[in-house]
């Protein structure tokens, strides 16, 4: 299980990389932070039932962030 962290990690630093070099300095920034996540919470050893609860909660809070983002925060084209 610690090892699906590791890959989330690689994946969101591929993201990262790309995001800037599209110039998408915040959307960059965001998945910079989220692979140093994914990546030490590789390394913690930790149960499979902490990886799996650990998992949950972040998608819980990326749902609530993307939901309130895209409800409150972007402007709706008419």
């Amino acid at each position: 299980m610690a090892r699906m962290f590791r890959v989330l990690g690689v994946l969101t630093l591929a993201i990262g990389l790309m995001a800037f070099a599209g110039g998408l300095i915040e959307m960059a920034l965001l998945f910079f932070f989220q692979t140093a996540f994914f990546i030490l919470l590789g390394y913690l050893n930790l149960s499979e039932r902490s990886y799996i609860l650990t998992f949950w909660g972040y998608m819980i809070v990326a749902f609530l962030g993307f939901t309130y983002y895209s409800v409150f925060v972007m402007e709706m084209p008419y």
